[in-house]
């Protein structure tokens, strides 16, 4: 009797009940909708740049038309724009505006977010409302002033200096983002470099940045990404003299004379967000993690 009822109570177990069907039906239908949602919003991002790239590589005729693909490659559109006078000069000055700025920004801000972070003085509070009013001060409102300073005091127009010796004094938004992050290492790190005679600046050096990099990654990219974007500076400081232009405010000139050559024109927008994309597609690991880190403390 075991013997044959045996085979039954296995065929039976194999075969779902309804309530299982339903369950897995339904969490079908969930995974569906989850990634049906999420591949809509990656086609509303990509499909703009996959635009771009597509119509970079079309002919002259052919960038004119309706077409979305080209009929033939050219591969040659970007080797055109190379050859552009000028546009080397605005890679150059791109490069030396957003690394060199990002280089000033980390290392003058790193020292203030660690004094605001794990120092204890009086009017602490108050100079980290002082940073935080520095963050809601917009830049249009001091660009006279400022441009008096640089043109007329310092004799520094028609150069990237004015945009670049600012930022050897820090930065109100990656001071108060790394002081965030700081926030979340623990105090008994630093208390015991302290007891074993370790100096502040040793400390900072020695213990803290090996556990911020991700704040420090963090605010290296937005730096990086504000500076290589940057159109409104380099319109007020350098668009009098085109040898200190860089690719963002260049690129306005370069449209402007090939405005019927949009192949060209899509060929130099590549070249432009490239480094942009490349740096965060290697880096998106820990830009994530310094920005989600930051808001674990206040």
């Amino acid at each position: 009797m075991t013997t044959a009822t045996a085979p039954a109570r296995a065929a039976e177990n194999r075969t779902p009940s309804p309530a299982r069907k339903r369950a897995g039906r339904k969490a079908l239908l969930h995974w569906i909708a989850v990634h049906s949602l999420g591949v809509a919003a990656a086609l509303f991002f990509v499909l703009p740049f996959v635009f771009v790239f597509l119509t970079s590589l079309m002919s002259d005729q052919q960038a004119l038309t309706r077409d979305l693909t080209p009929n033939s490659w050219h591969w040659d559109n970007y080797v055109k724009v190379f050859q552009v006078e000028g546009f080397l000069t605005w890679w150059r000055n791109s490069l030396l505006y957003a690394g060199l700025g990002t280089v000033l920004v980390v290392v003058s801000s790193i020292p203030v977010a660690y004094a605001l972070a794990k120092f204890r003085f009086r009017g602490r509070h108050l100079s980290l409302l002082l940073v935080i009013s520095m963050m809601m001060l917009p830049p249009q409102v001091i660009i006279i002033p400022m441009y008096l300073f640089w043109a007329k005091q310092m004799d520094l127009s028609g150069t990237l200096w004015p945009l670049i010796i600012p930022m050897a004094f820090g930065d109100a938004f990656a001071i108060f983002l790394l002081r965030q992050f700081l926030l979340t290492i623990p105090n008994e790190y630093v208390e015991a470099a302290r007891i074993d005679g370790c100096g502040e600046f040793r400390t900072l050096i020695r213990i803290v940045l090996p556990m911020a990099k991700p704040g420090v990654a963090a605010v290296a990219l937005f730096q990086f990404f504000y500076s290589w974007n940057d159109y409104f500076g380099p319109q007020i400081y350098a668009s009098e003299n085109p040898g200190a232009w860089t690719l963002s405010y260049g690129l306005e000139s370069f449209k402007g004379a090939h405005h019927t050559d949009w192949n060209l024109t899509m060929a130099a927008t590549v070249l432009v967000m490239a480094p942009v994309i490349l740096v965060f597609f290697f880096a998106q690991k820990a830009f994530v993690e310094g920005v989600t880190l930051t808001g674990v403390k206040g």
